[in-house]
């Protein structure tokens, strides 16, 4: 039983399948009486680059300890995003905490990942391969990432919101005209 648990243990903790991306380390010092005491602090996204996403920060002493708390906060965190044809948003979206804004827009093929520092991080750890991106407010890493995840998490598929509505898929998406 003792060897079942611990296998399954190992099995959750060892996910090959996420990558993860450092964003930033900051270096803190406390003064004491007999100099400066330095702690670090990292920030952290991890996805599997198929639609799942997460992040987390983590304090300690030294910078390695910092970025394995961190990438386990973050894999505890992950969401999972609907994306248009594996490579983009199905619609426009913003999000928002505190003073930071993000401004995510779908794009068609071709166009890259247009995007600053820590939100690229994030879609190339979410698979995104074309988004058309802005930060307003906010250049804190920290608050970036959080607007840019609280715009993924209102992202919704076509399937969900007819679903949701008791409609077809045909019904949400708009017409094309010939």
């Amino acid at each position: 039983m003792a060897r079942e648990d611990n296998r399954r243990g190992r099995d959750r903790d060892e996910t090959p399948e996420f990558q993860d991306r450092l964003v930033a380390i900051n270096r803190v010092s406390k003064t004491v009486k007999g100099g400066k005491r330095f702690g670090f602090a990292a920030l952290v996204v991890v996805g599997d680059q198929k639609g799942r996403v997460g992040y987390g920060k983590g304090k300690a002493k030294e910078v390695p300890e910092a970025i394995r708390k961190a990438t386990e906060q973050a894999k505890r965190q992950i969401i999972r995003v609907p994306l248009r044809e594996g490579r983009t948003l199905h619609h426009d979206v913003n999000g928002r905490h505190g003073a930071g804004k993000v401004v995510m827009r779908t794009a068609p093929q071709g166009t890259g990942i247009i995007a600053g520092g820590p939100m690229r991080a994030v879609f190339e750890m979410l698979g995104v391969q074309d988004v058309v991106s802005k930060s307003i407010g906010s250049q804190n890493p920290y608050n970036m990432i959080r607007a840019t995840m609280d715009g993924l998490s209102k992202e919704a598929s076509p399937r969900s919101v007819a679903q949701r509505r008791g409609k077809k898929v045909s019904d949400i998406l708009p017409k094309e005209e010939a």
